[in-house]
C-alpha cells in the first residue's frame, strides 16, 4: 500500500522520538558499566558523557567481592524472592480463582472491599504495629507475609482467568475434578502468560525492595542487598571495603565501587528478564481484556 507523505513523515517522527527515548533509557545504565570498569584516577578526573571505560580496572569488583555484606545481602534477597513470589504467587491465584467464579456468594463485595484498598489504607505507624504485634517484627517474613497479595494483580489475574470458557470446569467437574484441580491442571496451564508477568512483577518489586525492610529489619545480618546498596550510595559507606587504603586512594576508589555495587545488584533481574519477556505482552493484554 502507497504511503502518503503526511504518514512517512509522521512515521520517522516516531521513530526519531523512540530513538531519543531509547537512548535516554539506555545510557544511564551504560554510564554505570563504564564507570564501574574505568581507572578510579580517570573517573574522578573525567567531565561529561561517558562512552567507553576510561582504562580498564576491575579494583573496584574485586573490593565489592571480598565484601561479606554483598553475600549476606544476596542470601537474604534470594530467600526473600524466592519464597516471597512463590508465595504472592499461590495466594494471588487462590485468591483470583475464588474471585472469578460466578457463584460465589457476595463476590461483588468482596472485590469492592479489596479494590477499596488500593486506594486507602491504614497507614505506616499501624502497619508496624501489626507487623511488630503478630511477631515478625526483625525477621524476613516481615517483607513477604505482609505483602502476600498485591490488589492490583490479583484484579489481572482474576480477569484472566474469567477469559477461561465455563464449559472446560464444568467438564471437568463431570469427570470427579475438584476445585483445586480445576485450578492446577485447567486454569493455571492456561494462563500461564498472565502467571508469568505476575512472577516478573513480584519478582522486581521484591528485589528492589528496601522501604520496609529498613523498617521491620535491625540486624545487620538480615540485610537485603538493596539495604547494602543504600549504605554505600547514599551513606557513602566503603570504609569497610577501602581500609587498607589512604585517604586519597579510599575516595577516588569508592567512587568506582559505587558503581560496581549497582552493576552487582541490578545484573540478575537483569538477567532474568529476557526469559519473561515473550509473555509480557499476552500477558498483560489478557489482563486488559475485561474490567
Amino acid at each position: 500500500m502507497k504511503t502518503t507523505r503526511y504518514e512517512r513523515i509522521s512515521l520517522n517522527l516516531i521513530y526519531f522520538v523512540l530513538f531519543l527515548l531509547i537512548i535516554a533509557t539506555v545510557y544511564p545504565l551504560l554510564h554505570v558499566v563504564f564507570a564501574s570498569f574505568s581507572n578510579p584516577n580517570e573517573i574522578i578526573a573525567h567531565k561529561g558523557l561517558l562512552w567507553k571505560p576510561l582504562g580498564f580496572n576491575l579494583e573496584a569488583y574485586r573490593l565489592v567481592f571480598s565484601n561479606p555484606g554483598i553475600y549476606t545481602g544476596y542470601r537474604n534477597t534470594l530467600f526473600i524472592v524466592v519464597v516471597g513470589v512463590a508465595l504472592n504467587l499461590l495466594m494471588t491465584a487462590l485468591g483470583a480463582y475464588v474471585l472469578s467464579r460466578k457463584n460465589v456468594m457476595w463476590n461483588k463485595l468482596f472485590m469492592m472491599l479489596i479494590t477499596f484498598t488500593m486506594f486507602f489504607s491504614g497507614g505506616l505507624v499501624p502497619f508496624y504495629l501489626v507487623v511488630k504485634g503478630v511477631g515478625l517484627y526483625n525477621t524476613l517474613w516481615s517483607t513477604i507475609i505482609p505483602f502476600a497479595v498485591n490488589t492490583f494483580n490479583l484484579i489481572v489475574m482474576r480477569t484472566s482467568f474469567q477469559a477461561v470458557p465455563d464449559s472446560l470446569e464444568e467438564s471437568a467437574k463431570i469427570d470427579g475434578a475438584n476445585h483445586f484441580t480445576i485450578l492446577f491442571k485447567i486454569i493455571i496451564p492456561l494462563s500461564l502468560p498472565v502467571i508469568a508477568v505476575m512472577g516478573l512483577y513480584y519478582a522486581v518489586e521484591k528485589w528492589n525492595g528496601w522501604f520496609y525492610a529498613s523498617i521491620f529489619i535491625q540486624d545487620h545480618n538480615l540485610y537485603p542487598l538493596q539495604i547494602f546498596l543504600r549504605e554505600i550510595l547514599i551513606l557513602s559507606s566503603t570504609d569497610n571495603m577501602t581500609s587498607g587504603s589512604a585517604v586519597g586512594e579510599q575516595f577516588q576508589i569508592g567512587a568506582t565501587i559505587k558503581y560496581a555495587t549497582i552493576v552487582v545488584a541490578t545484573l540478575p533481574i537483569l538477567c532474568v528478564y529476557p526469559f519473561i519477556q515473550r509473555f509480557f505482552v499476552k500477558g498483560v493484554m489478557i489482563g486488559a481484556l475485561k474490567g
